[in-house]
């Protein structure tokens, strides 16, 4: 079973050998000599037994953390990537991605470069927490650096296409101009900036939130206010004055879910998400 994604400017295919988009599935763009392959925790042995993998490469394996349920990922480099991955059998890890090179034209010394620019960035993104903090690299002369710099922006075509979000920065996650523009939630002095994604919705960078839980929230539903303490333990929310201030951009489930955290307590995204002018969300979307 083939798919082929057409965009302005690259042809993606997807060739799904179980005929499962879930399943194991590789990934190739037009006139690029490099591949990839995806595939679930489940099916390791069929990852495996991929010609593909004995030769140079690197690899995502994605997960979630344990003790918190945030994304997790650890990316690392091979001459053979088949043994490399084996050796991560006892790794908590729910799916892999692979890149290669169809032309074997990748050796040690890329993939090494790869290796330390894949981190670097997905460190910069934040998305997942990484499991490795750095990576040594290599030098390459100027025209492999080129080359190399061509693999990543290929990698990061492919990647949102093989379900990883882990290079998306979350300001980038709508593609179009949402109805409304960015939209404010307003309570006490604070104000908070975001947009719905395609997963959610985004809260920007530099927002404020109040300071204090609202006491309904605290007595009758405490619940409500578990993410807005993750935040604050993981330095996302920062006390400055009277407000707490995003650190970064964050991405929740729901207007709601983001509604809550910056008011303090049960809220309606619908209703407190406006527009510049007053406009709910609701009636943006009653609109549509």
């Amino acid at each position: 079973m083939r798919d082929v994604q057409e965009t302005a400017s690259v042809t993606i295919t997807l060739f799904l050998p179980g005929g499962d988009a879930k399943s194991l599935h590789t990934a190739e763009i037009s006139n690029w000599s490099g591949k990839a392959i995806a595939a679930p925790r489940t099916e390791l042995d069929q990852l495996l037994d991929r010609s593909e993998l004995r030769k140079p490469g690197i690899y995502m394996l994605t997960g979630q953390n344990t003790d918190d349920g945030d994304p997790l990922a650890y990316i690392g480099e091979a001459d053979d990537v088949r043994e490399r991955i084996r050796q991560h059998r006892t790794r908590e890890w729910t799916s892999a991605i692979v890149f290669v090179s169809k032309d074997d034209r990748l050796n040690k010394a890329h993939v090494r470069y790869l290796e330390r620019a894949l981190i670097v960035e997905a460190q910069r993104v934040g998305r997942f927490t990484l499991e490795q903090n750095q990576a040594h690299g290599s030098q390459l002369s100027e025209s492999d650096r080129q080359d190399m710099e061509v693999f990543l922006a290929r990698v990061r075509q492919l990647l949102p296409v093989l379900g990883s979000d882990i290079l998306v920065p979350l300001a980038q996650l709508t593609t179009q101009t949402q109805p409304g523009g960015v939209l404010f939630c307003r309570i006490k002095g604070a104000e908070a900036k975001g947009q719905r994604t395609a997963t959610g919705f985004v809260v920007f960078k530099g927002s404020t939130a109040v300071s204090q839980d609202r006491r309904s929230a605290v007595e009758k539903n405490p619940s409500v206010l578990r993410r807005r303490n993750e935040l604050t333990q993981d330095g996302t929310l920062v006390r400055q004055g009277d407000f707490l201030v995003f650190t970064k951009d964050v991405e929740f489930s729901s207007p709601s879910a983001a509604a809550i955290v910056i008011r303090g307590g049960n809220s309606s995204g619908l209703e407190n998400w406006k527009t510049a002018d007053g406009k709910t969300l609701r009636e943006l979307d009653e609109e549509a």
